[in-house]
């Protein structure tokens, strides 16, 4: 059976300390804090901070999690129709970049009653096209960044 292997990024013993990966990694003494250059997907995992005193040992792990984050989103029109001076849109907004991205949907200003309020990457419309003109704004996020696109209600999505 293979016995666990552990890699070691820094040890410290009395005032000494050594790093061994100083290319990647920079402790800083003042707050005994680890820092990780040139962040990647790679350094996705379990890490153990483990403190000897005598017979005991304390051990903490902390699972670092690493997200690209969000590109500009873009909104595309799915499906238009328009009848009897009414209008019914489908949107949908997407991010081409970025990890566990999340969407939503509000209104530019707060006149529209809430024809913008949503969740989720599709927004479905439906509006007279003789009311004030409005805008939909969708917002592309995740845990470290979020974006922001717009759309106008301009003639039914027709001069988008």
């Amino acid at each position: 059976e293979e016995p666990l292997k552990k890699k070691f990024l820094l040890k410290i013993s009395g005032r000494n300390y050594t790093e061994f990966e100083p290319e990647r990694m920079r402790f800083h003494k003042e707050d005994f804090s680890l820092e990780i250059l040139n962040t990647s997907r790679d350094d996705r995992r379990l890490y153990e901070y483990s403190v000897s005193k005598g017979p005991d040992e304390e051990v903490w792990q902390i699972q670092l999690e690493v997200f690209e984050p969000v590109a500009d989103p873009s909104i595309r029109i799915l499906h238009r129709e328009s009848s009897n001076g009414s209008c019914s849109l489908a949107l949908r907004c997407s991010s081409e970049r970025g990890d566990e991205v999340s969407y939503s949907w509000d209104s530019r200003d707060n006149g529209t009653g809430g024809i913008c309020s949503g969740s989720g990457g599709v927004l479905n419309l439906s509006y007279s096209l003789r009311g004030a003109a409005f805008g939909c704004v969708c917002t592309a996020s995740n845990p470290v960044s979020s974006r922001r696109a717009a759309f106008h209600s301009a003639q039914c999505g027709s001069e988008q």
